[in-house]
């Protein structure tokens, strides 16, 4: 190649058409609609009920009719997982009370506290929460802006259908082939999935396709979680499958030829190739007029969760523009979810603010079928910073990958999305 010199989360959905809803305001009940139906999302509807004592009505709008999972589907690529187990309805909502609007929320009027949606017909809120998760900056990468070339050039970074076409790509891929994975600037959706995927992508190959690479481009200076346990993973599991090059930024692609342009001229071409282009709060923010930091990401009252620019709307997740050290993960929207539930909860009933928030969240990765190692943070509101900053002493990382905590993983992943969804 040239080259240029668990944290265990703490602790009714009604499946209903836009038109059937009452759409005026009900003077005697305030009403809080979601928009997104992920981590945050799902936690929020859920925990807003709980916090109010069923007392506010709350309207989750989810445009897939199931849930999911982005953590864990890297394990869908190396085999361990199927669709089906990171998959999940939201039926388990309905006892909460919680309704659900199949649709996508095309635009927000902040002024007529309206969310209109594409189907047709609009909702009122009192309170409104977006956790819209991310969308993609396909204009640094021009030749993706075509939908043909995103279908040839994956990124199945959201939880879906590309995480099963690119599960296809590599199982078509022939023996001594290159897989290319590239990764974008942070912040970025979960820091450590990248590296995540390279391993289990890896893992797949070392038993089916033994002759096979994987070659890693990834735009930031190093690794940028879990380094020093990753670049040892490459070392002494995948020496012969796994390189990484790191200050290599991807500018275009060539579909046809599926080859990687980088920022000083370079081109690389893979056999399969995974992009991960830059990323930004997700269109419906940037609708609501509540994207506020680098034109790419929504700051917010971390007591609340409220916008800067409008204390009515709030925002979760990775939409965030985040506190120091502050991972964009799901464990971490769920937390997000719970506060600004109780925070919400609390303004539209007379209560108080809860004015010492604590999130914890922990990232588990594995680096083969058997073996995983996790990253957890620990984070306090300072009231003289007005933001979240990590406990100092909490959290930490793996010793080393550990067939017990690959196991901890998963019961972190189911209860998780129980915690959520049930």
């Amino acid at each position: 190649m040239r080259r240029r010199t668990f944290l265990k989360s703490v602790g009714g959905l009604a499946v209903i058409s836009a038109p059937s809803l009452g759409l005026a305001r009900e003077a005697t009940q305030a009403h809080v609609v979601v928009v997104g139906g992920g981590y945050g999302g799902a936690t929020a509807a859920k925990y807003l009920r709980l916090f109010s004592n069923g007392r506010i009505r709350v309207t989750l709008v989810e445009p897939n009719l199931q849930f999911i999972s982005a953590p864990m589907s890297n394990l869908v690529l190396e085999g361990r997982l199927s669709m089906a187990d990171i998959t999940h309805d939201y039926r388990g909502l309905a006892r909460y009370g919680v309704q659900i609007v199949h649709d996508y929320a095309d635009h927000v009027d902040a002024d007529k506290r309206q969310v209109i949606l594409r189907k047709g017909g609009a909702l009122d809120w009192d309170r409104l929460i977006l956790s819209p998760g991310i969308d993609f900056m396909w204009d640094q990468i021009p030749a993706l802006k075509n939908e043909t070339a995103r279908q040839t050039m994956l990124q199945a970074w959201k939880a879906g259908p590309q995480i099963q076409l690119l599960r296809r790509q590599l199982e078509a891929m022939p023996d001594g082939g290159r897989f290319i994975l590239c990764i974008p600037e942070a912040p970025y959706r979960c820091p450590p999935a990248p590296y995540e995927r390279a391993c289990l992508v890896a893992a797949y190959f070392k038993r089916h396709k033994p002759r096979a690479k994987v070659h890693i481009f990834d735009a930031n200076a190093q690794v940028t979680a879990e380094a020093d346990l990753f670049n040892e993973a490459w070392q002494t599991r995948y020496p012969d499958i796994i390189e990484y090059n790191p200050a290599f930024k991807a500018v275009d692609v060539n579909a046809a030829s599926k080859t990687v342009i980088f920022e000083f001229g370079e081109e690389e071409r893979g056999d399969v190739v995974n992009l991960l282009p830059p990323m930004r709060a997700a269109d419906i923010a940037r609708d609501a007029e509540v994207v506020t930091a680098n034109n790419r990401w929504c700051e917010v009252d971390f007591l609340t969760f409220s916008s800067v620019v409008n204390e009515r709307i709030h925002i979760l997740g990775d939409a965030v523009q985040i506190a120091p050290v502050m991972p964009k993960a799901g464990h971490m929207a769920n937390q997000h979810g719970k506060t600004c539930a109780a925070a919400v909860a609390a303004l539209l009933q007379g209560g108080e603010v809860n004015s010492e928030p604590l999130y914890s969240s922990t990232c588990y990765s594995f680096v083969d079928t058997d073996e995983a190692m996790h990253v957890a943070s620990v984070h306090r509101y300072s009231s003289q910073e007005h933001t979240m900053l990590p406990v100092k002493s909490a959290g930490g990382v793996s010793i080393a990958p550990s067939s017990l905590e690959a196991g901890q993983a998963l019961e972190w992943a189911h209860a998780i999305w129980a915690d959520m969804l049930t």
